[in-house]
């Protein structure tokens, strides 16, 4: 597996990383199971990134990477996040005060089992908390001993300086693929003035560029993802037929679509590492076989003309949810 530096003075992580799965895991059951089997596949194959959050699958997704790494914790670098938190009515909210961050990393521990978490990001930004206030709490866990590296997301280039300057970052996780750009214009150049890594999650497009979702009902009835607006019917029909021309290029060039667009994703420079999510083995190894493609300079530049910034339609969140990035 290569290897990438996780910012300036980090340690050195697997090209690509493993994210949260679409489909929720319960506890004890055959998908627990596959879980696991995957997490150890990934280990095998050299993966050592492991990214969760206290919100994913309501605290679950902690306690269920805790467990699947078990006798594997020297192979396993464990990210984890605080800060986005459901509220009574179902909706999201930020809390980055910095008692609440302390709160957190002692539950994640927990969760996790582990005796340190190795990045511990801030997943949203808090309006009403100085970011100077929540970071100076998350190094100072550091120093503690209880977290190794500080992260944060979906961050404003100001606020992602102001961060920095108060406790040096290594790394920054924000949404990422040739579906959605936008941190290329200004997060991305600074992630590499201040030799910060950036991670992209979503490099796939929540599942969009794989090329099996082309009508809604390719999505099931409780997938969260008809909640976002690129699957609305009017605008799945127009990101279908950007991904119709990745098809073409894929094909031609004897990969898959998930291949491909992890390639570009990973030509866009060292500092940047893909990390796709999936509970199956099957499409873990498809993904890590993306490392050793190398795309030449036509077939990259062809991409980045297809997928321009703004070619795709819709937003990659509902209006309420998008309240509460680039802050």
């Amino acid at each position: 597996m290569k290897q990438r530096r996780l910012g300036k003075n980090g340690p050195m992580v697997s090209a690509i990383g493993l994210g949260r799965g679409s489909q929720p895991v319960q506890f004890d059951t055959p998908l627990e199971q596959e879980f696991n089997a995957t997490i150890h596949r990934a280990i095998d194959l050299g993966i050592n990134l492991f990214d969760s959050s206290d919100a994913y699958w309501g605290t679950r997704h902690e306690v269920l990477l805790g467990r699947a790494i078990k006798g594997h914790r020297d192979q396993a670098l464990v990210a984890t996040k605080f800060g986005n938190i459901e509220l009574p009515d179902g909706k999201k909210a930020p809390n980055a005060k910095p008692e609440y961050a302390v709160q957190c990393c002692e539950a994640s521990l927990k969760r996790l089992d582990v005796d340190v978490i190795d990045v511990f990001y801030l997943h949203r930004v808090d309006p009403n908390t100085p970011i100077e206030d929540t970071v100076g709490a998350m190094g100072r866990l550091v120093e503690q001993g209880k977290v190794r590296y500080v992260g944060v997301c979906e961050v404003a280039p100001d606020t992602l300086r102001r961060a920095h300057a108060t406790y040096p970052l290594s790394v920054v996780q924000t949404e990422y693929s040739l579906w959605f750009r936008d941190c290329e214009r200004e997060i991305l150049p600074l992630c590499r003035e201040l030799g910060i890594a950036y991670v992209g999650y979503a490099p796939l497009g929540r599942g969009l560029l794989t090329g099996r979702i082309r009508h809604l009902d390719d999505l099931a009835p409780n997938d969260r993802r008809r909640r976002h607006p690129r699957f609305k019917t009017e605008n799945l029909v127009r990101n279908v037929e950007l991904v119709a021309q990745l098809d073409a290029m894929a094909q031609a060039r004897g990969i898959s679509n998930a291949q491909l667009a992890i390639a570009w994703l990973l030509a866009q420079g060292e500092e940047v590492i893909p990390i796709p999510g999936t509970n199956q083995v099957t499409n873990l190894e498809q993904n890590v076989a993306a490392v050793d493609i190398v795309l030449g300079a036509d077939e990259i530049r062809r991409l980045s003309e297809i997928f321009a910034p703004g070619a795709g339609a819709g937003e990659r969140y509902q209006p309420t949810a998008l309240q509460g990035v680039w802050l």
